[in-house]
């Protein structure tokens, strides 16, 4: 039996060695090594800048602050527990596989929940900038801090991640151009007009529409970004929203992880119309890693799932097993074996990353993978490591070095430089805007 075992091994063996000689098959093997080496020559050229990260609040959820966790180290393996005891996916970033994957920029998400508001809100956000700043110095060798596109090159120049600081939800400046300001200050570049709720003069893509868009102070809180040049994000805006803003902005935009809604009809993606509009602003779309973004059958899983749950153990009443965590716990079990989860790959995500480009063109395209802000990945992007893997998918399709190149990185350091244009215009020619919610809102509420 051992010996007949041992036969069928080396006749399967000598199969397998066959068909990685015939033609067809080195061809694709050359062809690969190709692709890779393409790809590689590209992120030399320029630095990859991934346009969204959460590492900053995974920190401060599983280990307080920066010096917490060693990111020196692959994180891959960590034990997912999070500081309350529940669990977490492992982290999907580190400065290995920062390095392994060819990041030359990062920025690095302050995001602070949609429910935290007023000055609590604004301490938060101050608290997350601190640990992204703290994680920075603590590797002065891999990691760099950067607050504009000569900065991002002369970080990339040095072998660093160049990190720079978003903030992911204008309920984080409490109303007040002067925090924003100081926001500035303190290193934000970006900042996400919503999260997934409708703040004071904004709305959210996932919450009811209260505002159609924005308020007379929404219009002034882009234009005051305008002047110090912070980008204006648009992922999780309503289309209404990213309509009056792209009206009102005077430098280009930008979306920091988000799809093509042709692709997926769900609210947190791009409209076409939209990404016209995008082309016609110069700004960028930052295709997006999220899964239920990405597929439109995990979307639809991922809203059934979240329905069974409540049926089974919704608060304080409703739940068929409310009180009974163990029978929800075996419920929501037999549910996911009978409905197993879609898979989403990173092919699915250049499908995306294709739309964007045939709609707004070549120039208007960029990566915001949501790391670290996502429960899962596509198959074959499952962590920071993996960016080298879909530029290569990329080009396996048709594209150019230069439209990689452009992609990874070139068309965000365009963004930023015509932002900073702007800024300087308008620094030149304006003080900084005294405005305040009252004063906006309440007169045109009375007109």
């Amino acid at each position: 039996m051992k010996h007949r075992h041992s036969t069928q091994a080396f006749a399967a063996a000598a199969t397998m060695l066959f068909a990685a000689c015939t033609p067809l098959a080195m061809a694709k093997q050359d062809s690969d090594a190709v692709l890779a080496t393409r790809v590689e020559h590209v992120l030399k050229t320029v630095p990859l800048i991934d346009g969204h990260n959460d590492l900053a609040w995974e920190i401060r959820q599983r280990y307080g602050n920066a010096y917490g966790v060693d990111l020196s180290a692959s994180t891959a393996n960590l034990s997912p527990s999070m500081k309350d005891g529940s669990s977490s996916p492992p982290l999907m970033t580190d400065i290995p596989r920062l390095h392994e994957g060819h990041v030359g920029g990062q920025f690095w998400s302050v995001w602070v929940p949609s429910g935290v508001a007023g000055p609590e809100a604004v301490q938060m956000t101050v608290e997350q900038i601190d640990i992204v700043r703290n994680m920075v110095a603590r590797y002065p060798n891999d990691l760099q801090m950067a607050y504009s596109a000569d900065d991002i090159m002369r970080a990339f120049k040095a072998g660093r991640v160049a990190s720079l600081i978003g903030i992911e939800g204008g309920h984080q400046i409490d109303n007040s151009l002067p925090v924003l300001r100081q926001m500035y200050v303190l290193g934000a570049r970006y900042m996400t007009l919503t999260h997934t709720l409708d703040n004071d003069w904004a709305d959210s893509a996932t919450d009811a529409p209260k505002h159609h868009g924005l308020t007379p102070f929404g219009r002034a809180v882009v234009h005051e970004m305008n002047r110090l040049g912070m980008l204006v994000d648009l992922s999780h805006v309503s289309p209404d929203t990213m309509r009056d803003a792209l009206k009102t902005s005077q430098a280009p935009v930008m979306f920091s992880h988000s799809g093509a809604r042709a692709l997926n009809d769900h609210p947190r993606d791009v409209p076409d119309d939209v990404l016209k509009m995008v082309a016609r602003n110069h700004g960028i779309v930052m295709a997006t890693f999220a899964t239920p973004y990405v597929s439109a059958e995990y979307h639809r899983w991922w809203a059934e799932r979240s329905a069974e749950q409540t049926l089974l153990n919704a608060p304080p009443y409703a739940g068929i097993y409310i009180g009974q965590p163990e029978r929800a716990k075996a419920a929501m079990a037999d549910w996911d074996r009978q409905h197993p989860k879609p898979v989403v790959t990173l092919a699915m995500v250049a499908d995306h990353i294709e739309h964007i480009r045939e709609v707004a063109g070549i120039d208007c395209v960029g990566l915001g993978s949501d790391f670290d802000g996502i429960p899962d990945t596509p198959k074959g992007l499952e962590g920071v490591d993996k960016y080298p893997a879909l530029l290569e998918e990329l080009a396996r399709r048709g594209w150019s070095d230069s439209d990689l190149a452009k992609l990874a990185g070139g068309n965000m350091l365009r963004v930023m430089r015509e932002a900073e244009a702007v800024a300087k215009r308008l620094q030149a020619s304006e003080p900084p805007s005294s405005a305040t919610i009252g004063q906006l809102d309440a007169g045109a509420a009375g007109k």
